[in-house]
Parts: C-alpha cells; structure tokens; sequence
C-alpha cells in the first residue's frame, strides 16, 4: 500500500507574520498522521519555514526549480539552492508556470531530470483544460505531458518522481472532478508508468490537485490510486489542511 502524501502548495502568498502564524497552528494541530505531508512555498520563505518545520514530520518543498545547475538566468532558483533548505520536493509544470509562463512538456521534463538527478523529488504535474476534456482529450494530453518527462528519465529514475493530476479547469473554479473520474485519470496515468517501469507505476504516489478540500478529501482519497493531494488554496487555512490529512487512508 502506498503511503499517500498530501503536499500543500501555498502559490504566491505569504508573508513572515503570516507563515509563522500558519505554521504555528498546524503544528499545534498536528496528531501522529497516516500520511506523508509537505508544505511547497515561495523561495523567499525557505529559510524561515525550513527554521519552523525542523523536528517535525513535515517536509519541505519549493514551487518551481530551474532545469540549469547555475549561471546566467537571472530569477531562477537551482536544485542545489534547494538542497541548501533540505528540501525534499520540487513542483515541476504546474498549470500556472505551463499557462503564464509558457513552459512547454520538455522544459518541465529537464527541471524534473535536473531534480532527480540531485536527489529531490519533483512533484510532476499534468492536466487538462476544460475545452481539452470537453473534446475527450484527457488521456491523450495528460498521457503527453507525463510521456515528456519519462522519455529523459532511464527506467531506474521513474520511482524517483510525484505524479500530481492538476484539472486545470477545476482550480479555484469551485469545480472538481468526481472522485471516479479523478479515479480514472489516475489509472490512465499509472498505466503509462508501467510502459517505462512496470514495478515503478506500483510505487509511485500520484497526487489528486484539483481543489481538495476536507469536504471532498475523503471520498477522493479513498480511491485506489489517488495517492494523496496537492492542496492550494486549503493548505493556506490551518484546519483545512490539517482535516485533508487526517482524511487520509489508514
């Protein structure tokens, strides 16, 4: 059985104050949890939440990394920055990076290599649009997307990574996807694992981030191979995030 993980990625909010109320509470909430858990912050923050995490069973995690070990790219962050915070996850391709930043599959699949290879495990996120799943493409184009980065990866690498299945037209729409239908995306996404690793698609945890929140967790996360959550906007609210855990399978 797969442990599952719920990751929370704070986006682009914050603030010293805020981050050490926050993390206050939640480790004031903290029960011995069934799950894995992480928090995923703005670079700026590191320092301080790395500071505040220390000793507990959260992990630390960052919201983008750069595909190049260092250099001339002003603004970006490098995986051995991130090892200098001890942190254990790396977001690659979430929906917004691929939206507004016009990141493409083979970009994302170099930032995911460059963090395998440094031993941080991207969280690789895929998903579709509304339009794209209106027009019967989810599998085809979440198969794209998960393809790129398996394709830089060697068979030994694959258990290496976090899968997050993002529906893009689900975030902060107050939309989500039913609990089979996240289902069925995860199968689909599992299966292509196994084309490259078949013992790896076993192992690896693939995240559900399309807006979970305590009142759907539950029934999300009992599904076979929904993994655990990235979690935005509840993971910003203490008793949310924590109730997420707690929905957890034992």
């Amino acid at each position: 059985m797969r442990r599952q993980l719920v990751a929370g990625n704070w986006k682009m909010n914050g603030s010293l104050v805020a981050n050490a109320a926050l993390l206050a509470e939640i480790k004031a909430g903290m029960a011995s949890a069934a799950c894995d858990m992480a928090l995923c912050v703005p670079a700026p923050y590191l320092a301080q939440c790395q500071a505040e995490l220390a000793g507990t069973a959260i992990a630390l995690g960052s919201q983008d990394v750069s595909a190049h070990a260092a250099g001339a790219y002003t603004g970006e962050v490098a995986v051995s920055m991130l090892q200098d915070f001890a942190c254990r996850y790396a977001i690659v391709g979430h929906s917004e990076r691929r939206a507004y930043h016009g990141e493409t599959d083979e970009a994302v699949a170099q930032k995911a290599l460059r963090a395998v290879q440094a031993g941080v495990t991207p969280i690789v996120c895929v998903g579709e649009t509304l339009s794209e799943r209106e027009a019967g493409q989810t599998d085809a184009v979440v198969g794209r997307q998960l393809q790129a980065v398996l394709d830089v990866l060697d068979a030994a690498q694959v258990s290496k990574i976090v899968v997050a299945y993002e529906p893009v037209w689900a975030i902060g729409t107050g939309k989500t996807a039913t609990p089979q239908m996240a289902q069925d995306v995860h199968l689909a996404l599992r299966a292509k694992l196994a084309e490259k690793n078949s013992a790896a698609a076993v192992e690896v945890k693939i995240l559900y981030g399309g807006s979970m929140k305590p009142d759907n967790a539950v029934e999300l996360l009992a599904m076979p191979d929904i993994d655990g959550g990235l979690i935005g906007g509840a993971a910003l609210k203490a008793a949310d995030f924590l109730a997420i855990a707690a929905a957890a399978r034992q």
